[in-house]
């Protein structure tokens, strides 16, 4: 029976495939055989409309039309010129699938993010080569995505081709080694190898700190997850120092952003404007949002690391423009500073609640 054109919510239109016989193409995310073609640039091709629809949520809505110069051979692309060209494109392309898989990743979107990590992969074997350590970022983004819907046996393969480019050049930046051992520690803590974990983490912060410097938001995100796997081995002391270490250099970091926003920003009607992307936002959360927990339900409760965090998590949210969540946030901290004698940070907090309450007091444009 033949197919039916069909139109699957905002996506594009799919048309029934016809092929000349012995002619085959391929599904864009499982690589089997296709029998729907996309209708706007018909350069790509779907084993079934699920499969469109996941792939156009994922990265094609995006990128339809940039496919269609890279899958339509002409004489200027088998020219010299025109292959020089054809790769500026795909690197073009390479480079918005891995912001668009990077951005869904913070956000917790593993599945949306899967096609924009395959084509990222893809496109980065076209112009790379399947073994440059080029292919690591690709490797990686695929690997995480995966990571977060449980394929672990996958994610070891990818890592494991993206150790041996790593291996094979030892020119190889430190900010790629960096990126490779907390991808591999993350796998060994899914696994329940813990000591290898902690190896891998351990390298992650050796090699973040080389390429960021040892008081980064990034070096520190070594030590969130080394204090994951101790908690894991119920080394709770040790999980609680290092939770400290990162909540130190995250409250330093965003108590910097806040006070460069309000001296800055003149115009009140703009203090809310994001200083934060959604993403950013979300995976910056989860982690203060672990850490608080970790504190909250320890039966010593460190009130100061409490009042720090729930401090680092009223900012975020005041720079990211939510104004209800940085005042619940806020009044946690300024509950847990008051229970401490001349707490230093009783001020702060005061001091971005009054802010907080004044912009929510503010007529809003239109307001009757």
């Amino acid at each position: 029976m033949e197919a039916k054109p069909q139109v699957l919510g905002t996506t594009s239109k799919i048309i029934p495939l016809a092929l000349p016989k012995g002619t085959e193409k391929l599904c864009e995310l499982c690589q089997r055989g296709a029998h729907l073609q996309c209708a706007k640039c018909r350069v790509t091709f779907y084993c079934d409309a699920e499969h469109q629809q996941a792939d156009w949520v994922g990265i094609h809505e995006r990128i339809c039309q940039l496919l269609v110069p890279i899958r339509t051979p002409t004489l200027l692309s088998l020219q010299q010129s025109g292959r020089i060209e054809m790769q500026l494109k795909k690197a073009e392309l390479i480079e918005i699938c891995r912001l668009v898989a990077q951005s869904k990743l913070s956000e917790g979107k593993h599945q949306e993010a899967l096609p924009a990590a395959q084509f990222c992969l893809r496109c980065s074997i076209d112009v790379h080569g399947r073994s440059s350590v080029q292919m690591v970022p690709a490797y990686l983004l695929l690997a995480e995505a995966n990571m977060g819907l449980g394929n672990l046996a996958l994610v070891a393969e990818l890592l494991s081709q993206a150790e041996w480019a790593v291996l094979k050049s030892p020119e190889c930046g430190h900010a790629v080694h960096h990126r490779l051992h907390r991808s591999l520690g993350r796998l060994h803590t899914a696994t329940g190898n813990l000591e290898a974990a902690l190896l891998n983490f351990a390298n992650d912060i050796y090699f973040a700190s080389e390429a960021y410097g040892l008081d980064s938001t990034i070096t520190c995100g070594g030590y969130f997850h080394m204090a994951g796997v101790f908690s894991k081995k119920g080394k709770l002391p040790i999980a609680c120092s290092l939770y400290s270490e990162v909540a130190r250099t995250w409250h330093s970091h965003l108590t910097k952003l806040f006070k460069t926003h309000v001296e800055n920003v003149h115009n009140p009607d703009m203090l809310l404007k994001p200083s934060y992307d959604k993403a950013q936002r979300v995976e910056v959360d989860e982690m203060l949002r672990t850490m608080l927990e970790f504190q909250q339900n320890d039966s010593r409760k460190d009130l100061s690391q409490i009042s720090l965090l729930a401090h680092c998590l009223a900012m975020l949210w005041f720079l990211g423009g939510d104004p209800l969540k940085a005042l619940g946030f806020g009044n946690t901290a300024l509950q847990a500073s008051q229970l401490i004698p001349n707490h230093d940070l009783a001020e702060p907090i005061q001091g971005l609640l009054r802010l907080v309450q004044s912009l929510q007091a503010e007529p809003h444009p239109g307001a009757v």
